[in-house]
């Protein structure tokens, strides 16, 4: 953290202010994501120890700014480290944009906008600039070639197959692997692949799309990222509006090289299936394999997408035992029962005693709220509460009494009723609201049981309470 202080000191020649870890931006990466600022300047730090990336970044980053390209300035940098800094670009990806403007499975017209502006930049990137970059850099690979490819395969088969416990014939999967990559590398592979060109790499600021995330680029077909896009599970868009987009991007690819659309969909739908397999392999190595279980939410849409593609699309080469895995994969029972509480918001309702620390987050979503009651009257210093809880009438009378809990109250329910509206538009699946006091017996118990109350009776909101420190007493 001190290097993160010291760049952004010496390039603003200021000092900081505040300090705000960006958690939710980590992801599986691994990297420390940091927003320092003070009242004039805000900066994006990072920490990450794996230089060859921090390099590829830093060096990709100077090389589309140059070109044009909106992407973060680097401030500063100290690579002995792990450390740079870069360009602020805001909260809003296109994801949270787009969860936020969309009724049902349809977006709103400034959602579509948003992704119009989207696939019209990417062949910039793609082409223009990718005809003249230093490719020498890229790691682990400079090239989506057949050991990329294999990687991704293997990914899938081991992570995701194995672990959900799809059966198949381990030879005749290598035979089908095999095929599809051969396939997939007799298309043109001398454009820039930005690996990794999805939702949440995309910020929007003023309306515009800024870009993120591309050290994993390396030279590869044009397919693949337009892929990543617009069969991105999460994001979960129509095929309708797929097919818009994708018409768009083969129009603005015509502004930089000659190539007939149905040259480029020979290809397509491979790389939308070598896309959708490389995800499925991360969601089975973090939530399979890593037990981090919110990375499983994004199967359930995967899987909806390869269903569209086993009814739509017919590839120009047979994977038989590859196309009865992606079957097997669509009428899992152990996968269906990922999906069954998709659209159930969870809440989860801790009491506990500041004395014993704060609850430990089981769910692997971090973040929630800790709200502290200590600044309310406490019921524990008279004699006639003493055995008793905040489940109890005479405590639950006497705190009804005291207008300040009837203030504390509102401001809680007034953030925590945001936050459910918000996440259930995004389709989150996870809430911790934890509320701590001296002894967790009276006053933070009697909060979590009033916010449980008022969430009971929530449209698709389900409720879990537990009050650790009553289970510690009754053990």
């Amino acid at each position: 953290m001190d290097v993160l202080k010291k760049l952004f000191e010496q390039h603003f020649h200021s000092p900081v202010g505040r300090v705000q870890p960006l958690q939710g931006q980590l992801g599986g990466s691994g990297r420390k994501i940091i927003r320092l600022a003070n009242e004039d300047r805000s900066a994006i730090g990072v920490l990450y120890d794996v230089r060859e990336e921090n390099v590829a970044f830093l060096e990709f980053s100077r090389h589309f700014r140059g070109h044009g390209l909106p992407v973060p300035e680097i401030y500063a940098e100290d690579l002995s480290q792990g450390a740079y800094l870069e360009e602020d670009l805001g909260d809003t990806t296109l994801f949270e944009f787009a969860s936020n403007n969309r009724v049902g499975e349809n977006l709103a017209p400034q959602a579509v906008d948003a992704y119009r502006k989207v696939v019209a930049v990417l062949p910039r990137f793609q082409i223009e600039a990718g005809h003249d970059l230093n490719y020498k850099v890229c790691y682990p690979r400079a090239v989506f070639d057949g050991q990329s490819i294999a990687w991704d395969l293997n990914y899938f088969k081991y992570y995701f197959l194995r672990l959900a416990g799809i059966p198949f014939n381990e030879q005749s999967l290598e035979d089908d692997f095999s095929r599809l990559t051969k396939f997939l590398l007799s298309a043109d592979l001398d454009y820039f692949l930005y690996r990794d060109f999805q939702s949440r790499n995309i910020m929007l600021r003023d309306g515009h799309p800024f870009f993120l995330d591309y050290q994993g680029g390396r030279k590869g077909a044009l397919h693949y990222d337009i892929a990543s896009l617009l069969y991105d599970a999460k994001a979960d868009l129509p095929p309708e509006l797929r097919q818009q987009l994708l018409d768009r991007y083969i129009d603005r690819l015509a502004d930089f090289i000659e190539l007939e659309r149905e040259v480029f969909m020979h290809h397509y739908y491979a790389y939308v299936y070598v896309r959708i397999m490389q995800a499925l392999g991360a969601y089975g190595f973090r939530g399979f394999y890593e037990r981090k279980a919110h990375f499983l939410q994004s199967v359930p849409y995967a899987l909806k997408n390869l269903r569209w593609l086993l009814q739509h699309v017919e590839l120009p080469i047979p994977l038989p035992t590859l196309t009865d895995a992606f079957t097997r994969m669509v009428t899992s029972e152990k996968l269906q029962s990922l999906n069954f509480k998709k659209d159930n918001l969870i809440v989860r309702l801790f009491s506990f005693s500041f004395r014993r620390g704060m609850p430990k987050d089981e769910t692997g979503h971090g973040g929630g709220f800790v709200f502290d009651a200590r600044s309310i009257p406490n019921p524990g210093r008279e004699e006639r509460f003493k055995t008793l809880t905040g489940k109890d009438a005479p405590v639950i009378d006497y705190l009804n009494q005291q207008e300040s809990v009837h203030q504390f109250l509102a401001s809680v329910m007034s953030l925590v009723d945001a936050s459910v509206h918000t996440y259930q538009g995004r389709g989150f699946t996870s809430l911790t609201v934890s509320f701590g006091c001296t002894g967790g017996q009276h006053r933070s118990v009697y909060f979590a049981e009033q916010v449980a109350k008022r969430l009971t009776d929530r449209n698709r909101v389900e409720v879990v309470v537990r009050h650790l420190e009553l289970e510690n007493m009754n053990k």
